[in-house]
């Protein structure tokens, strides 16, 4: 039997190795003490001092955290109503559901240029506000498919007990239901705020001009264009950290949540 599993073992190693690699280099070289970013020369935190100094990061970091805040609670709130919308439902569309997990599955690129056209014919001047509401539309499907995997082992039994017992609809919801859906509702909103600080193309087609609408990602994609330097990596390296954190706090708390 170990024999056997030997070489799925090397696959399982190679693929984890071809997958995050090049990001422990990354991360390695951010510490690297020469200007080089290939050739290392001595461990340094010069490159993250930098980074506190420098205003253009600064401000682009203090609009992903605008943009993120914002986005993650309008689409938590959205996407809980509507997987309690569709769940309560007795009757499944297969068409509602392709829609709602259309933004899901659709390119990114051709999400970004539907929303730049939407925005264009309604008149909007992009900014902060018009990556908001995209990150929203992206965020919004991912949310409703984590609280509506928990209303699938939700026992409704208690909510019409609730009802029975007197309890209004809105109180009903935030001592019987609320509870129960909030680890997924938490799980949902920590997996929206990392997709939408690490979100790129879309924010890039919905940014408009100026400093004022720049995010990280944004931010390091216009940085590079100039060479790959060790502040970047250093920059890169916090946004990783941030996003792995929140994934990981989400992944927790959603395997919490099914047990």
């Amino acid at each position: 039997m170990k024999t056997r599993s030997l070489p799925f073992r090397l696959i399982l190693v190679a693929v984890f190795g071809f997958l995050y690699l090049p990001i422990a280099v990354l991360v390695l070289l951010s510490f690297n003490e020469a200007g080089l970013p290939t050739a290392w020369s001595g461990f340094s935190l010069k490159w993250y001092a930098s980074l506190a100094e420098n205003k253009d990061i600064l401000g682009a970091a203090w609009n992903t955290l605008v943009v993120g805040v914002f986005a993650t609670v309008i689409s938590t709130v959205l996407g809980t109503m509507l997987a309690i919308g569709i769940e309560s439902r007795r009757r499944k569309s297969a068409s509602l559901e392709a829609l709602i997990f259309a933004p899901m599955v659709i390119p990114d690129i051709v999400l970004a240029v539907a929303l730049l056209t939407f925005f264009s014919r309604l008149d909007i001047t992009l900014g902060l506000h018009t990556i908001v509401i995209s990150h929203v539309i992206f965020d919004l499907a991912f949310v409703s498919s984590i609280v509506r995997a928990r209303l699938k082992h939700f026992d409704y039994s208690i909510v019409e007990a609730s009802r029975d017992l007197g309890a209004s609809p809105w109180t009903t919801f935030w001592r019987i239901t609320f509870p129960v859906l909030a680890p997924a509702i938490i799980a949902g909103a920590l997996l929206a705020f990392t997709l939408s600080v690490d979100e790129f193309i879309i924010a890039f087609f919905t940014a408009g001009a100026g400093r004022g609408s720049i995010t990280l990602p944004i931010q390091i994609y216009s940085m590079i264009r100039f060479g790959v330097t060790p502040e970047i990596n250093a920059l890169a390296t916090i946004v990783m950290g941030v996003s792995a954190l929140a994934l990981i706090l989400s992944q927790w708390l959603n395997k919490e949540q099914m047990q």
